[in-house]
């Protein structure tokens, strides 16, 4: 039997279509905005809970042999680990300070019920026995996912939040690993999938057509169907952008084709870590857009011309990495641009995948870029990261949304993660995890800590009100985000560039 929800989802994917071919022609440039803000650059990573890189901010071991970061007078604290949860943890074990030759670890565990039986209830005592990593990492123990870095490893974001801001109250918008935290960034509703179930072996992937886990997009030539193929319906602010006009792309590592068979694209490119692993440039479910078959680039065709990147082609405003680089450089950068790195240095842990250093090189080089651009002048890069990878952080998030799936909700006993509104989709449950959040622009407050509650669908609204788009609907987080306007002085933006190196994130 069809699901109405479903159906009307549908009905507006549909309708959506028709808008983006009604508003193609419009024009794109010197689109009124809110605030000074005319380009806004996400930088979009993976797998990094709050404290797991800001725990001790803005305190170094500096150890001998490690590059020192001292931070200036008067940077304000965080909400970090304290003395007590240094060293009288609630958890098995107390966390563990890693150094930089240390920046290659293991993948935890970072499923929707896994996170909530280790946040238990709000004790934040569960990880070891609950996220701790998968039994395929090799020479990993249970108390690995209670490792932090500091400032000696993860330099560049602890200089980028010297000199402009950080917010340390900012969750992931549900439970769950990399795929629903994309898709909300764009939509703010995890709902809407097809299949409206879905299990690989024993996992499973959607529920009551909520997407949990990490299926690959069903609009994608480069997606792996043994990893479940999922379509989303409804709307996404790429629907809202090309309405108003706005331009606007998300650029991917590794999203050019390295060739074809049998009529598809195949994106074979691959890159090596600091380990000599080669690692796969290109991972289909950390592209949001490809779900929405409104938005997506099947065959991963490249733009009619540099001038055309953020317009409306045949690449549908779907690109590889090397487009945002060749549209800043050209002036074709669009208004709004999404920024996915290749695997390698998109942080996700893995030895076999990437960490902080290789991030840096990529956050640096891309920051550094902008920063020499014209563009800067009027430009807002936000770093996000699209989940916690189950690492330990030890605040627990307001639950906004409940959700009460049995066998599958976790957070207060079986079944139970806070409580659902009458009529609300389920498996959507969160705030999740905490993340860090970073704005480096000129209008930036500078050596900035910002505790106002925020989530990854606040980045979400700040678009939606800077070039007035309107709101998502159907029960999209947007509505309930916390803005990023207190991380910003649009008065005076006064915030100076930071050229840092791309190696070693220092000034």
């Amino acid at each position: 039997m069809t699901n109405p929800r479903l159906a009307a989802r549908l009905a507006q994917g549909v309708a959506a279509l028709a808008l983006l071919a009604c508003t193609s022609a419009l024009p794109a440039e010197a689109q009124t905005t809110r605030t000074p803000i005319k380009h806004v650059i996400v930088l979009f990573q993976e797998n990094i809970s709050f404290d797991h890189y800001f725990a001790t901010y803005p305190l170094a071991m500096n150890l001998a042999g490690e590059r020192a970061f001292h931070a200036v007078p008067g940077t304000p604290t965080v909400n970090g680990l304290t003395e007590a949860l240094l060293t009288h943890n609630p958890n098995k074990a107390n966390p563990v300070r890693l150094s930089p030759q240390q920046a290659a670890t293991c993948d935890m565990d970072h499923d929707y019920t896994p996170e909530q039986k280790a946040f238990d209830g709000g004790l934040m005592d569960k990880f070891i026995e609950n996220t701790s990593p998968y039994a395929d990492e090799k020479g990993c123990d249970a108390n690995a996912v209670m490792g932090y870095f500091d400032g000696n490893t993860v330099t560049a974001l602890w200089n980028y939040a010297q000199h402009f801001a950080l917010n340390d109250n900012s969750f992931d918008t549900n439970f769950g690993p990399s795929s629903p935290g994309a898709i909300n960034l764009v939509s703010g509703n995890t709902h809407g999938a097809s299949p409206e179930d879905m299990k690989l072996d024993e996992d499973v992937i959607v529920v009551q057509g909520t997407m949990i886990a990490d299926p690959d997009p069903m609009f994608d030539d480069c997606a792996n169907p043994k990893a479940g193929l999922v379509a989303m319906t409804g709307r996404n602010v790429g629907d809202l952008l090309s309405a108003k006009g706005v331009t606007w792309g998300w650029f991917q590592g590794g999203f050019k084709p390295t060739g074809s068979k049998d009529g598809k694209a195949v994106c074979g490119a691959k890159s090596v870590n600091i380990l000599g692993k080669q690692v796969t440039d290109y991972s289909p479910h950390h592209e949001p857009f490809e779900y929405y078959q409104q938005t997506a680039n099947p065959h991963h065709l490249p733009p009619s011309s540099v001038a055309m990147i953020g317009k409306a082609d045949q690449a549908n405003h779907q690109y590889d990495l090397g487009d945002f680089y060749d549209a800043l450089a050209q002036g074709s950068l669009p208004e709004v641009s999404f920024v996915k790195a290749k695997k390698f240095q998109d942080a996700h842990a893995g030895f076999s995948y990437s960490n902080p250093i290789d991030e840096q090189t990529h956050l640096v080089s891309i920051i550094n870029a902008v920063e020499k651009s014209p563009y800067w002048k009027d430009t807002a890069i936000i770093i996000a990261y699209d989940d916690s990878d189950g690492w330990y952080d030890h605040v627990m998030p307001p639950i906004l949304k409940g959700s009460a799936l049995p066998g599958i909700d976790a957070l207060n006993g079986d079944g139970k993660c806070g409580t659902p509104a009458p009529g609300a989709y389920q498996g959507r449950c969160g705030y999740g995890p905490r993340l860090p959040l970073l704005v480096v622009s000129p209008f930036a407050r500078v050596n900035f800590v910002d505790h106002s509650l925020t989530d990854q669908t606040s980045i979400l609204r700040f678009i939606e009100d800077n070039w007035d788009l309107g709101r998502i609907g159907d029960q999209s987080y947007d509505e309930l985000a916390g803005p990023l306007d207190p991380m910003f002085d649009f008065d005076k933006g006064s915030a100076m560039p930071v050229m840092l190196d791309p190696k070693t994130g220092a000034l």
